[in-house]
């Protein structure tokens, strides 16, 4: 009998001639299952995704009743649906009264979108400012503002009007002027392998804006709802983003994304054209109403309180020869390896020993760390323990 593995092969698209091939049929918690009960510590948390944990109760319980009321209405922004008022109500009492207009959209890239849409209505301009090594999702104008050739060089042509700058380089603001129309950047760079900027450089990137009139859009898809131990990572900095950008665990595990501005800004959406901007599934009420439950166990169950100290831990343990530097911050973290080719090894001992972990799209050289911060001290000590074994097995001197 043909087998669930190889129909996956005929028939769903894949993006690598090697994919992982992993089955799981369930999970709960920070692991997940296969289908003969083996249990993997998810140390990625989906990329992102999973903060507060696989199936979380109260999540669950939120999806089943949303989906017995409702599913699919109307598009975005036409009907009051609960789900999505409730969740924006509860999102702009959390975030700075500059932010307080939310658009939802179905994912990341996505609501990238539609804050470049945004600041280029809003502005009147056209110019864009992106940075080196940054990475906003895979759409063409996501794609566009990509700070990696390799990735984008076989699509082009992309969006005009693209400018790079340099990371946590402060002579480089000064290519940013009155003709641009805002600056992209990500609070923290993800695949780029987890860049913590400088606070003086992120405060003086926000002044620079605001002295031009460009509008600060920061792309926190992978850092905001906690991980960084801050519910969102632009609280480390001092810094209020003209446009803050969400996904990823904002829908507690159902697809989800949002860009949030202030309401002057997005009624820019309202005219010259009406209907600015129009999704037919983003808000989707089920994904609305899990994004609620998790943000609430996010709070409720106080998870951000310990994400420093589980940071620290990592760092305690993960202590090796082969390891060149650990970057990050709060359970957002990076190993950085010799090579591709020797952390591509490390990775697949990892996940054959149960642990499974990743590489970086512009720092392949380097082992994501990122679990739903759930994560026990004990559950960080086994995780740890299989990375290091795993470093000794590669590392060792061969015998000739």
């Amino acid at each position: 009998m043909i087998t669930l593995r190889q129909l996956f092969l005929n028939h769903n698209a894949q993006t690598t001639h090697f994919p992982l091939l992993l089955e799981f049929e369930r999970a709960q918690g920070v692991y997940l299952y296969n289908p003969e009960g083996k249990a993997y510590l998810d140390l990625i948390s989906g990329i992102g995704v999973s903060n507060i944990g696989h199936s979380h109760p109260r999540v669950v319980e939120a999806v089943k009743l949303q989906a017995e009321k409702y599913m699919h209405l109307m598009v975005y922004g036409e009907y009051v649906q609960a789900p999505q008022v409730k969740l924006a109500q509860k999102l702009a009492a959390l975030l700075p009264q500059q932010l307080q207009s939310v658009y939802f959209v179905n994912s990341g890239t996505e609501a990238i979108e539609g804050a470049l849409k945004l600041a280029k209505r809003y502005t009147g301009r056209s110019q864009i400012i992106a940075f080196y090594n940054s990475y906003h999702g895979s759409t063409q104008g996501a794609l566009s503002i990509m700070g990696n050739e390799e990735y984008k060089q076989a699509y082009r042509p992309l969006l005009p009007g693209i400018k790079f700058i340099n990371f946590n380089n402060v002579d480089d603001l000064e290519q940013i002027t009155n003709q641009t129309a805002c600056v992209i950047v990500e609070t923290i760079q993800g695949e780029a392998g987890i860049r913590v900027p400088d606070v003086a450089y992120l405060q003086a990137l926000r002044q620079r804006c605001t002295q031009t009139g460009t509008l600060l859009i920061l792309d926190e898809i992978q850092v905001a709802m906690g991980r960084t131990g801050k519910l969102f990572a632009f609280d480390h900095f001092g810094i209020i983003p003209d446009i803050l950008v969400m996904a990823k665990a904002l829908g507690g595990g159902m697809p989800l994304g949002a860009f949030i501005a202030s309401a002057d800004i997005m009624d820019t959406f309202k005219e010259n054209p009406i209907l600015g901007h129009i999704t037919t599934f983003g808000g989707h009420p089920v994904s609305c109403a899990a994004g609620l439950a998790a943000l609430e166990v996010l709070l409720d169950e106080k998870l951000i309180d310990d994400v420093e100290a589980k940071e620290k831990l990592f760092r305690q343990l993960l202590i090796h020869p082969a390891i060149i530097d650990i970057r990050g911050k709060g359970l957002i973290l990076t190993i950085e390896l010799e090579s591709f080719e020797f952390n591509k090894k490390v990775i697949d001992r990892c996940i054959e020993h149960g642990v499974i972990t990743d590489w970086f799209l512009h720092c392949s050289n380097s082992m994501r760390i990122a679990p739903p911060l759930i994560i026990t001290d004990d559950e960080i000590r086994s995780a740890c323990s299989v990375i290091i074994e795993s470093l000794d097995h590669y590392s060792k001197p061969t015998i000739t």
